[in-house]
C-alpha cells in the first residue's frame, strides 16, 4: 500500500486485513458446524433484542442476497437455533426469531472465544481499544447511513 493511496482506501484496507485475521481466529474457535455468518445472525438477535425479523430485513442488515440469507436461516432452523414462521399479517412473508437454543449457542460461541479474546487483551493495551471503539462505531454508523 502506498501513502499516495486515498486515505479512505488505506483505512478500509487496514480494516479488511484486521477482519481477515479476526475471522480466522473466530472460525477456529466456533463449535463444529457453526459459521461466522450463522453466529452473526444469532448475535444480531441478542444484540438488538429477541424480536422477530424478516429474512429480507436480515439480508439487508448483513448485506447479502435474500437466497444467501434464506440458506443460512434454513441451516439455523434445522439446528433449532431460530424459528421461521409465517407472518400473520402477510401470509407470503416469514418471520424469524431466535430460540432459547440459539441464545445458548451464542453464549457457547462467546465462551469459546474467551481464550483468543484474552490473548488480544494481553497484547493490545486497553487504552488503545478504548480509543478505537468509539471511532469505529462512528465510522460504522456513517457507512450504514450511506447505504440507505
Amino acid at each position: 500500500m502506498s501513502t499516495d493511496d486515498p486515505l479512505a482506501y488505506q483505512v478500509f484496507n487496514e480494516i479488511g486485513i484486521i477482519d481477515q485475521l479476526a475471522s480466522h481466529t473466530f472460525t477456529q474457535s466456533l463449535p463444529r458446524g457453526m459459521t461466522i455468518a450463522q453466529f452473526g445472525i444469532l448475535n444480531h438477535f441478542v444484540r438488538l433484542g429477541h424480536d422477530y425479523r424478516t429474512p429480507a430485513q436480515l439480508a439487508s442488515a448483513f448485506q447479502v442476497s435474500r437466497p444467501t440469507m434464506t440458506n443460512t436461516l434454513a441451516r439455523l432452523e434445522r439446528r433449532g437455533l431460530v424459528e421461521i414462521a409465517p407472518d400473520p399479517a402477510d401470509g407470503r412473508a416469514k418471520r424469524v426469531s431466535i430460540t432459547a437454543s440459539g441464545v445458548a449457542m451464542r453464549e457457547e460461541c462467546l465462551t469459546r472465544l474467551a481464550g483468543p479474546l484474552a490473548e488480544v487483551n494481553e497484547q493490545v493495551p486497553d487504552d488503545l481499544l478504548q480509543q478505537l471503539l468509539p471511532l469505529l462505531a462512528d465510522l460504522r454508523q456513517i457507512l450504514d447511513r450511506m447505504r440507505d
